[in-house]
């Protein structure tokens, strides 16, 4: 009787252990399954947003307050890329000029992006080549840039306020490494329920066997 008693519990432990085993296995594929569609959603939306808009920086984080009240540092602007000379969707003037985005080589801040508005545009009779002046709306009078169309990277056709701060932390040395410290908590987080799952039936079988018979 002692012996039958004995080995029913034998054969619910291992059933126990077979199940967490099957849950342990399940919870870490569908985790790994979430992470690797989110990975994969946000690879597809960033470069489908790339290529309906024609550029390689469709979303940007306004870093300067240059071009205030307008655009102030944190929003997050929309930029359309792929025009082409004679370059009619770009209106300019001081108060109702297009905004565009320029590479800020030119006016020695390379590997820099400048968000201004068109003031001026102009096409050089002599090479063909079409040339932009640009103004900050806080920027002072007499501040003007001039740069060709080659370093001409597209329009601003909306923004989110203050969303682009996130963009702007991430920029910073600390700001990444906070975001992985983040995830890394949040994965912990994930699998941390399954280690009290698979601890606690032990608990319970070891309470069984010391039951008296």
């Amino acid at each position: 009787m002692n012996s039958s008693k004995y080995l029913d519990s034998q054969n619910q432990s291992i059933e126990m252990q077979s199940k967490l085993k099957f849950n342990l296995k399940s919870d870490y594929v569908k985790t790994i399954m979430f992470l690797i569609l989110m990975m994969v959603s946000v690879f597809g939306f960033w470069y489908g947003l790339k290529a309906v808009l024609r550029t390689e920086y469709p979303l940007l984080a306004v870093a300067s307050g240059s071009m205030t009240p307008t655009l102030n540092v944190g929003d997050l602007i929309v930029v359309q890329g792929g025009l082409e000379a004679p370059y009619d969707e770009i209106d300019v003037g001081y108060t109702n000029g297009t905004i565009i985005v320029f590479e800020g080589d030119p006016i020695g801040k390379s590997g820099e992006l400048i968000v201004h508005r068109a003031v001026k545009k102009e096409r050089n009779i002599h090479n063909g080549d079409w040339y932009f002046t640009t103004h900050g709306d806080n920027n002072p009078p007499g501040s003007e840039e001039r740069f060709s169309e080659e370093y001409l990277v597209g329009k601003v056709v909306g923004y989110i306020p203050l969303i682009g701060h996130i963009q702007l932390f991430v920029r910073e040395p600390y700001g990444m490494a906070i975001i992985i410290v983040l995830m890394l908590i949040l994965i912990f987080a994930e699998f941390l329920p399954i280690w009290k799952r698979k601890t606690e039936p032990a608990e319970n079988a070891s309470l069984s066997e010391n039951i008296p018979k």
